[in-house]
This record gives C-alpha cells, structure tokens and sequence, in this order.
C-alpha cells in the first residue's frame, strides 16, 4: 500500500470519526474514490445516500429503528395468504369465500398473492442473471434471513412461489414500456434453462435470492412504479459493496441496509424508469437530449457528425443513463463511478457529463466511422479506464461552453454552425425519437 493512499485512508477517517460529519469535506474526499478498506465505502455511501444523518450519536438508534421495520416488512410481505404465522402469535384463520382462492374480488388476499407472483416472477429472471461475470450472486449468503428460513416459522419463501408458479402457470414478463409477456415455461426448454431453478439446500440462501427479495418489498411498498426489468441493475452493486463489508456486523444487515439505500437512491431516479414521464423536464428522454445538448457546447464537431448519421441518443443513452452505467462497465468499475456519483451534491447532471466525456474520449473513432461501426462502440463502450473517464468529465464541468469562434475553427461551414445553434437544449423530441426509444424500451434494460 502506498503511502499516498495510506494518506487518503487516514484522511477518511479523520472525517468519519467527527461528532458531526462533515458532509463537503466527505464529499471532496469521496469524489476521488473511496477506499475498500475498513469498510470506509460502505459507511460514505450510507451517509451520502441519506441512510446515516450526520450526526453519529444518531447511527446506533436509527439502524435499530430502520431494520426492526425491514424485519416488519419481511413478516407482512413475504407470506402465503391462509398460512399460519405461528411466531407471530396468529392462529389460522377459517378459509371463507372471501379468503378462497377462486373469489374474484379484485380486492381479495388471494386476488393480490396471484399479482404478485407476477411481479415476482420477473424479479426472479433478473435476479438470476444478476452479474454473470463473477460468482458472487450465486454463492450462498453467510448470513441468510432466518426470520424465513427458520422451521419454527410458517413462511413462504419466496424460491418456494416461484417454483410453485413456474410449475404451474405461465412466465410473465413486464418490460419498462408496461407490455406484459407470456409464455409456457417448459416450451423451449433445454437442459441449462431447467437447471436455472436449481437451489442451494433448505436453510441456504444465495445472494441474488436476498436481492430478489429487497426488489419483492420495495415493489410492494411502491405499488405505482413496482417493478421495472432494470432495477436489479441498480440493486446489485449497492448488494455487492454491503455484503462484502469487512465488518461482520454491517454485512449481516447488508439486507435491509442495502434496502433503504435503494429505496432513497431510487426517489432520485425512478422517473427514469415512468414511461408517463419520458416527455417531461424530469423523464429519460428530457435527459438523453440533454446529453446531446451538452455534446453539442463541447464539441459541436463530434455532435454534428452523430447527427449527420442520424445516430439518437435513445440507441445508447438510454441504457447509459437509466442504468447508471453498470452495463457498461465491469463491477469494481461500476462501483468506482458511483463514488464520484453519490459524492457529487448534483450527481444525476454529473452523469449526463460522464455520458458526453465517454462520447468525446472515443470521438476520433466516431468521426471515422460509419454508423454500424459507430453504432457497435457506443453500444459495446470499448474505454476501461473509468478513472479517465471521470476525469473528463469534470474537466467538462469545470470548462466552460465552445464559443461560435471555436466551433467555426473546428472546420465547420457559418451555414452547418447556424443549424446546429438553432436547436436549443430541451426542444421537444422528434416523433420519430419517441417511437424508437419505445422500440427500445421492448427490449428491456439488461445486458450489454
């Protein structure tokens, strides 16, 4: 370990061992990266996420408070309508007409059980997958919810739903565009597909099953928005950084940690994930342009060029920004940019200058390329160094807007410069944008 990086970790310490923390020094300090060790990323995410306030002598109160209600979310929502919750001191109830499963009251326990299975069902495909590049989210938990798990209790699980419903009914899917899906679970089906529902034994749980069930209650709490195929690419690197916490008592609630951080990080960005919202200030398709529009006061050159080949930022923005681009880059890179994300006090615009240093960092290449070609690097970004990355960015920030003098120097007609001034940042999108970003949104989110 180098001595500048000792540094840095003493540096983090000194901030976080204050009464009160100071939360701009924590924020200068964080947008460099954080360091993995002694757990420093995992307590800086929770204060920057708004999880942890400021004051310390408050953290010990509110964690209690907080995973006392994540254990009451766990009993009133991962459970079997008609089952007997014997821990909770509830006897089984007589089944009625009202609590039969054939009741079509639209309001009925086992009317809402059936709807969520199909959200959960989604849920259960993604989760699967769930960063196919390490093991992690396949390996069993060390510290698996035993409120579930315990025999004594009569819980459902939620892998038992889901090998129950797949069984017995149909697979549904719902894409971010709200079009649901069906299909037979066993047509098609090969010999690997089958082994997808393989299990760790009873009183085991893997990773992506913990994931699973944060995104089950948070679709229940948020019944407007639910579940959207994505999510669980939010999720996951927030998972990952809790449970592999060096301190063993942070990682054994990394569960409902890692919950309510999801839960505030996503009051920042559903209206990413709102189809109703797309056109307004505060919707995906605002902020894709909004990207060109940053692209064109930085480097009209390169924003002309995309626009003469008609490439629109639904084809690669949309991914780059509702993902926060943990598609685009390996885990521990991911992890490094939602750093100087989370630190910055206006970290979604800090995104949008992430997402146009990426543009302009492999501008040569797009400049000589045709659209397949250019279309295959913006969709398989081929720049590792996110460090570089992130350092154009705020060079971005810090600089200001190309005059029309320095445009024009780029080699550029008075006559391409005055069309590309007059669209101005906002405009309302092309109709012909709209219907491919919808295209778009069919295909879901995941994968690269």
């Amino acid at each position: 370990m180098s001595s500048l990086h000792k540094s840095r970790i003493a540096d983090f310490q000194d901030v976080l061992k204050e009464p009160t923390i100071a939360l701009e020094k924590l924020r200068e300090l964080s947008f460099s990266g954080i360091p993995c060790e002694g757990g420093l990323r995992c307590l800086c995410w929770k204060i920057l996420l708004n999880y942890l306030p400021l004051e310390r002598a408050s953290w010990t109160a509110i964690l209690a408070k907080q995973r006392e209600l994540y254990s009451q979310f766990l009993r009133e929502m991962i459970i079997q309508p008609g089952i007997a919750k014997a821990n909770m001191g509830v006897s089984r109830e007589d089944v009625t007409f009202e609590d039969h499963p054939l009741n079509p009251n639209p309001d009925s326990r086992w009317n809402t059980y059936f709807k969520d299975n199909e959200v959960l069902l989604q849920i259960d495909k993604d989760v699967r997958r769930l960063c196919p590049d390490i093991s992690f989210f396949q390996r069993a938990t060390e510290y698996p919810c035993l409120l579930i798990l315990d025999p004594q209790n009569d819980f459902e699980t939620l892998r038992k739903r889901v090998e129950q419903t797949t069984l017995k009914s149909q697979t549904v899917a719902r894409n971010r565009s709200g079009v649901t899906n069906m299909s037979s679970p066993h047509k098609h089906s090969t010999p690997s597909s089958l082994n997808e529902y393989e299990v760790l034994p009873n009183g085991c749980e893997a990773h992506w099953e913990v994931v699973e069930r944060i995104l089950f209650i948070y679709a229940k709490l948020n019944p407007g928005i639910a579940y959207v195929q994505g999510m669980n690419e939010i999720v996951g690197p927030l998972y990952y950084t809790f449970a592999t916490d060096p301190n063993n008592e942070w990682k054994e609630h990394a569960e409902a940690d890692t919950f309510f951080c999801f839960t505030n990080l996503m009051a920042e960005i559903r209206d990413n994930f709102i189809k109703s919202l797309d056109d307004s200030q505060c919707g995906i398709t605002y902020k894709m342009e909004k990207v060109y529009s940053t692209l064109k006061d930085k480097d009209v050159e390169l924003y002309l060029k995309l626009q003469e080949q008609n490439i629109k930022p639904q084809f690669f923005a949309f991914r780059w920004l509702t993902l926060l681009l943990s598609q685009e880059f390996l885990l521990p890179d991911v992890i490094r940019i939602w750093d100087s994300l989370f630190a910055d006090d206006s970290r979604f615009d800090f995104l949008l200058l992430v997402c146009c240093a990426m543009l302009i960092l492999i501008r040569e290449q797009l400049l000589e390329g045709d659209f397949t070609v250019n279309m295959r690097l913006l969709q398989d970004y081929p720049i590792t160094d996110v460090c570089q990355i992130l350092q154009k960015a705020k060079e971005l920030q810090d600089s200001k807007p190309q005059s029309k003098k320095e445009k024009f120097e780029q080699g550029w007609s008075q006559e391409a410069l005055k069309s590309c001034l007059r669209k101005r940042p906002g405009e309302a999108p092309h109709s012909d944008m709209q219907f491919a970003a919808g295209r778009r949104r069919e295909h879901g989110l995941g994968g690269k």
